[in-house]
Protein backbone atom coordinates (compact mmCIF):
# COMPACT_ATOMS: atom_id res chain seq x y z
CA UNK A 1 0.00 0.00 0.00
CA UNK A 2 1.34 3.24 -0.79
CA UNK A 3 1.07 5.97 2.05
CA UNK A 4 1.82 9.60 2.18
CA UNK A 5 4.30 10.34 5.72
CA UNK A 6 3.04 13.16 7.73
CA UNK A 7 5.74 12.16 10.16
CA UNK A 8 9.40 11.12 10.49
CA UNK A 9 9.53 7.76 10.83
CA UNK A 10 13.51 5.77 11.24
CA UNK A 11 13.99 3.39 8.74
CA UNK A 12 11.06 4.47 6.34
CA UNK A 13 11.25 7.80 5.75
CA UNK A 14 10.82 11.75 5.59
CA UNK A 15 7.63 13.85 6.28
CA UNK A 16 5.98 14.00 2.89
CA UNK A 17 7.48 11.11 1.10
CA UNK A 18 5.53 8.19 -0.57
CA UNK A 19 6.31 5.27 0.50
CA UNK A 20 5.14 1.59 0.27
CA UNK A 21 4.03 -0.26 3.21
CA UNK A 22 2.18 -3.98 4.14
CA UNK A 23 -1.26 -3.18 4.54
CA UNK A 24 -1.64 -4.13 8.32
CA UNK A 25 1.29 -1.79 8.77
CA UNK A 26 -0.87 0.57 7.41
CA UNK A 27 -4.30 0.10 8.73
CA UNK A 28 -2.99 -1.26 12.40
CA UNK A 29 -0.13 1.28 13.20
CA UNK A 30 0.30 4.42 10.65
CA UNK A 31 -3.36 5.36 10.29
CA UNK A 32 -4.55 4.88 13.95
CA UNK A 33 -1.54 7.46 15.48
CA UNK A 34 -1.97 9.50 12.16
CA UNK A 35 1.64 8.94 11.23
CA UNK A 36 0.09 8.40 7.50
CA UNK A 37 -2.53 8.92 4.49
CA UNK A 38 -3.42 7.05 1.80
CA UNK A 39 -2.12 8.54 -0.96
CA UNK A 40 -5.13 9.17 -3.19
CA UNK A 41 -5.68 13.16 -4.44
CA UNK A 42 -7.91 13.84 -1.86
CA UNK A 43 -5.20 13.23 0.71
CA UNK A 44 -2.53 15.12 -1.47
CA UNK A 45 -4.42 18.08 -1.01
CA UNK A 46 -5.15 17.60 2.60
CA UNK A 47 -1.53 16.97 3.35
CA UNK A 48 -0.74 20.46 1.45
CA UNK A 49 -3.19 22.38 3.81
CA UNK A 50 -1.25 20.72 6.65
CA UNK A 51 2.01 20.45 6.10
CA UNK A 52 2.99 23.56 7.61
CA UNK A 53 1.60 22.81 10.65
CA UNK A 54 3.56 19.16 10.31
CA UNK A 55 6.86 20.23 9.67
CA UNK A 56 6.35 22.57 12.92
CA UNK A 57 5.48 19.48 14.94
CA UNK A 58 8.60 17.53 13.70
CA UNK A 59 11.21 20.30 14.51
CA UNK A 60 9.72 20.61 18.14
CA UNK A 61 10.22 16.64 18.10
CA UNK A 62 13.66 17.25 16.72
CA UNK A 63 14.84 19.99 19.24
CA UNK A 64 13.46 17.92 22.10
CA UNK A 65 15.61 14.55 21.21
CA UNK A 66 18.64 17.38 21.41
CA UNK A 67 17.68 18.19 24.63
CA UNK A 68 17.56 14.61 25.90
CA UNK A 69 20.80 14.05 24.21
CA UNK A 70 21.98 16.96 26.56
CA UNK A 71 20.48 16.24 29.78
CA UNK A 72 21.99 12.56 28.79
CA UNK A 73 25.43 13.76 28.09
CA UNK A 74 25.33 15.84 31.72
CA UNK A 75 24.31 12.95 33.42
CA UNK A 76 26.90 10.30 35.25
CA UNK A 77 25.31 6.63 34.92
CA UNK A 78 26.58 4.38 37.26
CA UNK A 79 25.88 0.56 38.34
CA UNK A 80 27.23 -0.85 41.47
CA UNK A 81 26.92 -4.83 40.67
CA UNK A 82 28.62 -8.25 42.07
CA UNK A 83 31.55 -9.70 40.29
CA UNK A 84 33.94 -12.57 40.43
CA UNK A 85 37.65 -11.55 40.86
CA UNK A 86 38.03 -11.67 36.87
CA UNK A 87 35.76 -8.60 36.82
CA UNK A 88 33.19 -10.56 34.98
CA UNK A 89 29.87 -9.65 36.12
CA UNK A 90 26.84 -11.79 37.56
CA UNK A 91 24.63 -11.68 34.93
CA UNK A 92 24.87 -8.60 33.02
CA UNK A 93 23.36 -4.89 32.94
CA UNK A 94 20.24 -5.11 30.16
CA UNK A 95 18.31 -2.18 28.34
CA UNK A 96 16.12 -2.18 31.11
CA UNK A 97 17.80 -1.23 33.83
CA UNK A 98 19.22 1.39 31.55
CA UNK A 99 15.86 2.88 30.56
CA UNK A 100 14.88 2.51 34.28
CA UNK A 101 18.11 4.50 35.38
CA UNK A 102 17.15 7.45 33.07
CA UNK A 103 13.53 7.33 34.07
CA UNK A 104 14.68 8.03 37.71
CA UNK A 105 16.34 11.01 36.37
CA UNK A 106 13.73 12.56 34.69
CA UNK A 107 14.50 11.27 31.46
CA UNK A 108 12.61 9.35 29.28
CA UNK A 109 13.19 7.30 26.29
CA UNK A 110 11.87 4.54 24.54
CA UNK A 111 13.51 1.22 24.01
CA UNK A 112 13.97 1.18 20.41
CA UNK A 113 16.03 4.91 20.93
CA UNK A 114 18.66 3.09 22.78
CA UNK A 115 21.39 0.91 21.24
CA UNK A 116 23.86 -1.84 23.00
CA UNK A 117 26.01 -3.17 20.51
CA UNK A 118 27.80 -5.20 22.95
CA UNK A 119 25.83 -7.12 26.12
CA UNK A 120 27.46 -5.10 29.23
CA UNK A 121 28.72 -7.75 31.36
CA UNK A 122 31.76 -6.80 32.76
CA UNK A 123 33.47 -4.19 34.87
CA UNK A 124 34.62 -0.94 33.75
CA UNK A 125 33.24 1.78 31.21
CA UNK A 126 30.88 0.90 28.06
CA UNK A 127 29.59 2.74 25.29
CA UNK A 128 26.06 2.67 24.36
CA UNK A 129 23.84 4.72 21.94
CA UNK A 130 21.54 6.71 21.73
CA UNK A 131 18.99 7.38 18.69
CA UNK A 132 16.00 9.78 19.71
CA UNK A 133 15.27 11.11 16.30
CA UNK A 134 16.37 10.84 12.72
CA UNK A 135 20.04 11.92 12.13
CA UNK A 136 20.08 12.81 15.44
CA UNK A 137 22.85 10.22 17.50
CA UNK A 138 24.76 10.27 20.54
CA UNK A 139 27.21 7.51 22.10
CA UNK A 140 27.86 7.88 25.88
CA UNK A 141 29.33 5.80 29.12
CA UNK A 142 27.93 3.60 31.63
CA UNK A 143 30.28 3.07 34.38
CA UNK A 144 29.99 -0.54 36.07
CA UNK A 145 32.04 -0.42 39.43
CA UNK A 146 31.91 -3.73 41.87
CA UNK A 147 29.82 -3.58 44.46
Amino acid sequence: MKVILTTNIKNLGKIGELVSVKDGYARNYLFPNKMALRENKKNQEIYEKIKDEVIKKENIKKSNAEELIKKILKLKILFKKEADEKNQLYGSISKKEILDFLNNNNIKIKSDDLIIRQPIKSLGEHEIEINPYMDIKETFKILVNKN
